[in-house]
């Protein structure tokens, strides 16, 4: 087949986050290629020519297209454009759709949808009000972008702070800012893929933070991200085996993640990222729709504890997509 492998345009002097792009589409171009298909690559230019990926389809008639658009600009909110154009063009592609992306993009209005239908996430505040914020530690995050932006030691605060941080924030990265109750508790990212339509739920991933300063809150911030050189990713180890070590969280975290997947209707992959607190109950913090899959990604580290390699996980993808 031809399979085009299609990105977001990465500027040369953009963010390590952003650059990660181009890295997991040479790997998914190369992984096709080595079993067989044509995978030209191509940035998704919609900034500067809203009808070029018009024109890029109807020059190139691919079999399907593996949507690697992560953002446009630097703003993943904006992520949603590349289906919608996708869908308009009526050529098959991998990952979830524009209205998905558009629902999970906005983290406030994830958490409104999870708590109508009675799924456990931990109780947060928006601006301009603040309703809801009571005494205790509260982490301040980007309502509408991923890669951990903003995310280091000062985001967790007590209630007074909340809102000079989220203004600081604002001013520093730009978007929208929110606070969610911070659960000092053992962090589980655990990724989802699609087989034969339906979702399966890879070996789950709890996040460690080996010999962590007892100063320090527990998070998995931007520095423990994309800088592996750094104390905080050195030490943010992930361990697999809770399936055979506690089952019955297993069995939980499993079933909520295949609720999540249906009520936001994900395809393709999917990762959810949970709290567990002191009483083991697991909170829904994060629902991610096309999560990173560079190889050294932790969907694709979930993927190869199951026995997928990584030309085996990519060709599962685009089969999903053109089912």
């Amino acid at each position: 087949m031809k399979i085009l492998v299609l990105h977001s345009d990465v500027p040369p002097d953009a963010p390590p986050e952003d650059r990660d792009t181009l890295i997991a589409a040479q790997a998914i171009a190369d992984a096709l290629v080595s079993r067989g298909h044509t995978a030209p690559l191509a940035s998704f230019t919609y900034a500067k020519d809203p009808d070029g990926l018009r024109r890029l389809i109807a020059a190139l008639a691919p079999d399907a297209v593996f949507n690697m658009v992560e953002g446009i600009g630097g703003q993943g909110r904006l992520a949603y454009l590349a289906p919608q154009q996708l869908d308009l063009i009526g050529v098959p592609y991998t990952g979830t759709g524009a209205a998905a992306l558009i629902l999970t993009g906005d983290k406030a209005a994830t958490k409104r949808l999870l708590r109508s239908h009675a799924l456990p996430t931990p109780d947060w505040s928006e601006p301009p009000r603040w309703e809801g914020l009571t005494d205790g530690r509260w982490i301040v995050k980007s309502a509408d972008e991923d890669a951990s932006v903003g995310l280091d030691d000062g985001a967790v605060v007590d209630a007074l702070q909340v809102a000079p941080r989220a203004e600081a924030c604002g001013r520093r990265f730009g978007g929208r800012w929110f606070a969610e109750a911070f659960v000092d508790g053992r962090e589980f990212n655990i990724a989802v893929i699609e087989e034969n339509g339906a979702p399966r739920v890879l070996p789950m991933a709890e996040m460690r933070f080996e010999h962590w300063p007892d100063d320090r809150p527990r998070i998995v911030g931007y520095i423990a991200k994309w800088d592996d050189a750094s104390f905080e990713s050195r030490q943010t180890v992930r361990r697999f085996g809770v399936e055979t070590r506690e089952p019955v969280l297993a069995r939980e975290l499993k079933a909520l993640c295949e609720r999540v997947w249906t009520l936001f209707g994900c395809r393709g992959t999917a990762r959810v990222d949970f709290r567990v607190d002191g009483q083991g109950r697991p909170l829904i913090l994060e629902v991610n729709p096309n999560p990173g899959i560079a190889p050294d990604a932790g969907l694709v580290v979930a993927a190869a504890e199951a026995g997928l390699d990584y030309a085996d996980l990519i060709e599962g993808v685009v089969r999903e997509a053109l089912r």
